[in-house]
């Protein structure tokens, strides 16, 4: 039994590029913030910390906040004594952290379309969501006003 060569698509090379440009109208298009598997930044506008938590953040530190190791590290965030700072929580959801994509600056970077701009408001609600979810009770004192003043490298304005 003979098998064609790959010498075929050299010696044909418009039959190649035929299969190349079918299989790229077949694939699907790159996700985008504004499709539903990753909301953008204003489906999440009115949206409190516990749905921010849920469509951004449980992917990773899981449900149930008890993280995950596998392809990666994802720390956990039940009982994290870490999160006795509100400021460490903000300031890691703004800036990200080994691995973890940066919030709180125009989407882009490493993560590309996957990450999202959260607002201030935004940030504030999550961290007080965590910080008082999972057997955390820690008290909500994050404020939009608060997060506002942290450092935010490369911010942009809300209005983007």
């Amino acid at each position: 039994m003979r098998f064609a060569s790959r010498s075929a698509f050299i010696r044909r090379p418009a039959v190649g590029l035929a299969a190349v440009a079918a299989l790229a109208l077949l694939a699907p298009a790159a996700p985008r913030a504004d499709d539903a598997g990753v909301p953008s930044a204003r489906q999440l506008q009115s949206a409190n910390g516990e749905q921010i938590y849920t469509h951004i953040c449980q992917a990773c530190h899981m449900p149930n906040g008890q993280g995950a190791v596998g392809a990666g590290f994802y720390p956990k965030l039940a009982g994290d004594p870490a999160l006795v700072s509100w400021e460490y929580a903000a300031v890691t959801v703004l800036n990200g952290k080994h691995g973890m994509p940066a919030f709180g600056t125009k989407p882009g970077g490493p993560f590309g379309f996957f990450t999202v701009k959260l607002s201030d408001d935004q940030i504030a609600a999550v961290v007080n969501y965590v910080r008082s979810s999972f057997g955390n009770h820690y008290p909500a004192q994050a404020t939009a006003a608060k997060v506002a003043a942290l450092p935010h490298p490369g911010k942009v304005s809300d209005e983007q």
